[in-house]
């Protein structure tokens, strides 16, 4: 059985961006302590290799997982690192230089977006940032119209008035 690449329990990045909003209102600086995200890094962790999978959407076991990290990082990352590093109950957390081979040897987000989000960060893939920008152009081109718009109405005015 191949493991559904879309299939999520994650919330959505509305779902981020509304809580992001409302930490923020609550309090401008986050109390202490509240930022100690390493049993949740851990569970991301487990769910990133949980629903590892290959670009082919092959699922891939915690040894390959390993293998690939290990390319990738260009240090040794064995299958008990990997299960150290999300045991909740043991005292190592997987080292952040590691993250990005990870996410790429995974397939999975959860981790990233762990930290990201808990910074009030919110990363996306390069298509939809792009999408983002874009976005954002579009939205300046019409506020560049409407006052464009605002000035030639006022420009009517004064050379009528003449």
């Amino acid at each position: 059985m191949t493991k559904d690449k879309n299939k999520s329990s994650q919330p959505s990045l509305f779902d981020y961006i509304k809580e992001a909003e409302r930490l923020t209102r609550q309090s401008a600086e986050p109390a202490p302590g509240s930022l100690d995200v390493e049993q949740e890094m851990k569970a991301a962790v487990a769910e990133d290799l949980k629903h590892a999978i290959d670009v082919s959407g092959r699922e891939l076991s915690r040894a390959e997982v390993a293998a690939r990290m290990t390319d990738l990082a260009g240090a040794e990352i064995t299958l008990t690192h990997l299960n150290n590093w999300t045991a909740p109950s043991h005292p190592h957390s997987m080292p952040a230089k590691y993250l990005p081979a990870l996410v790429i040897a995974t397939g999975g987000r959860r981790s990233f977006e762990t930290l990201s989000r808990r910074a009030g960060l919110f990363a996306l893939p390069s298509a939809e940032a792009l999408r983002a920008e874009i976005q954002k152009m579009d939205e300046e081109m019409k506020l560049i119209k409407k006052e464009k718009a605002k000035r030639q109405m006022y420009l009517k005015e004064i050379s009528e008035a003449d």
